[in-house]
């Protein structure tokens, strides 16, 4: 029997498929990426923003057809839009066998019990829980690195955002697992390892009274086989002199740090229900670089939140032009169901925040070229990702750059290198966002 499994949404949702491939391959069952193929297709699905509920709206009605023409034996919709539209996706959508909540993939395999004798259920776990899969995950992203999700859900709060009813309260997951796992990645040929979250820097405070992120950093960093160690989604408030300190002078620790800070404007922060102000993000910003002077800062931006006048408008863009950071992303606000924001008066038109988006990104886009440019002549550490077809030539990341979201370096090179391999190479010229470079 022939499965496939399609993967929506964050870095942290892939976890999750990974750990569900995990038990399936422990079953015996067999993968496929051909939908035409499948006997069982499996939807891990997203609803953060309007895009990505219809990303998976639309990935469920087009394996719903499938269903349809006989040739598929059970569809399942697991992960965020399951958790939050569980009974509508069965009302609507009735080629769906099973609906799979955010805290209930671990019953992945009883799941399909039930879709494959023809049952139609909804699991959804206690959004207190933790799953706990026994089974070692089956890692998607060529194996030469890997994300580490260091705990679920969140308790911000910030009135944008849907999460903390999908995905429930923070929980970290106990250091001791993390370890295993991360352990178990490095056996499986991990160099990197990429720590996720809803955030990142409260790990451990609730399980341990206190913040211990630095502590898992410098545990990890005794893993044998992992080189780089990469920290995302810090909130900027909860970035502690510890951390700092820990990321200065461990080795393995990437110079980079994804801090989401949303806005600039202190009246929007506020209705973001954030916790921070415009001043104390720059004076968090100014520290990083003061104390680490070749950190990598990525931020996300949310533009056209309701009541955002031209003038905050025009206080983010010089916020931006101002801090330089590195790498930046910017959405349009997305008005959610079930959250403040979207009650709010003033919502903005779609022209609006498409224009207030593309003027953020086209001043970014200076800036990124900029530093880009600022880069030839250097020598850096590539990990290699793959080869360009037909070309003396292979693609990577230095520790800039985050798989996905970030640029890529192509390197000239006779010799022949493999995925995960890390070579100094000497950056020569800059494409846009990208780098180009030779072997040192």
């Amino acid at each position: 029997m022939k499965i496939l499994l399609i993967s929506l949404g964050c870095d942290k949702n892939l976890v999750d498929t990974e750990e569900m491939l995990g038990l399936l391959a422990s079953r015996g069952f067999e993968m496929t990426d051909d939908e035409a193929e499948a006997d069982v297709i499996i939807i891990n699905t997203c609803c953060f923003i309007h895009d990505a509920k219809e990303e998976s709206i639309q990935n469920i009605l087009e394996m719903a057809e499938y269903k349809k023409k006989g040739k598929l034996k059970a569809l399942i919709v697991a992960g965020c839009l399951a958790q939050r539209y569980r009974q509508e996706i069965l009302d609507e959508i009735p080629e769906v066998d099973v609906v799979l909540g955010t805290t209930a993939y671990d019953q992945i395999l009883d799941a399909l019990d039930a879709a494959l004798v023809g049952r139609t259920e909804v699991r959804i776990a206690d959004l207190k829980a933790l799953p706990m899969v026994k089974t070692k995950r089956q890692v998607t992203t060529g194996g030469h690195y890997a994300y580490l999700k260091i705990a679920e859900g969140c308790d911000k709060h910030c009135t944008y955002c849907i999460i903390p009813k999908i995905r429930g309260a923070f929980r970290s997951v106990p250091m001791e697992r993390l370890l295993k796992a991360a352990e178990e990645l490095a056996e499986q040929g991990a160099k990197e390892l990429i720590l996720v979250a809803q955030e990142t820097t409260l790990y451990g405070k609730d399980i341990y009274g206190e913040k211990r992120l630095p502590v898992l950093l410098r545990e990890l960093c005794k893993i044998k086989g992992i080189r780089w160690i990469r920290i995302l989604y810090c909130y900027p408030e909860e970035i502690t002199d510890e951390l700092i300190q820990t990321i200065k002078e461990e080795p393995k620790i990437c110079h980079y740090l994804d801090i989401p800070i949303q806005h600039a404007n202190d009246e929007i922060l506020r209705r973001m229900g954030r916790r921070t102000t415009k001043q104390e993000i720059i004076d968090t910003v100014e520290k990083l670089r003061r104390e680490i002077p070749d950190i990598c800062l990525r931020t996300t931006l949310i533009t056209g939140f309701p009541g955002e006048t031209s003038a905050q408008h025009e206080e983010l863009m010089e916020f931006v032009d101002e801090m330089e950071f590195d790498r930046l992303g910017v959405f349009p606000y997305s008005p959610e169901e079930d959250t403040p924001a979207a009650e709010m008066p003033e919502q903005i038109s779609d022209d609006i925040k498409q224009e207030r988006q593309a003027d953020l990104m086209e001043l970014q886009q200076e800036i990124a070229f900029a530093n880009a440019e600022d880069m030839v002549g250097k020598e850096v550490l590539v990990m290699i990702e793959g080869k360009v077809v037909d070309e003396n030539a292979y693609v990577g990341r230095t520790y800039r750059d985050a798989p996905g979201v970030d640029g890529l370096i192509f390197v000239d090179a006779d010799e022949e290198l493999l995925s995960g391999d890390f070579a100094r190479v000497k950056v020569t010229g800059a494409l846009e966002y990208d780098l180009i470079g030779g072997l040192v």
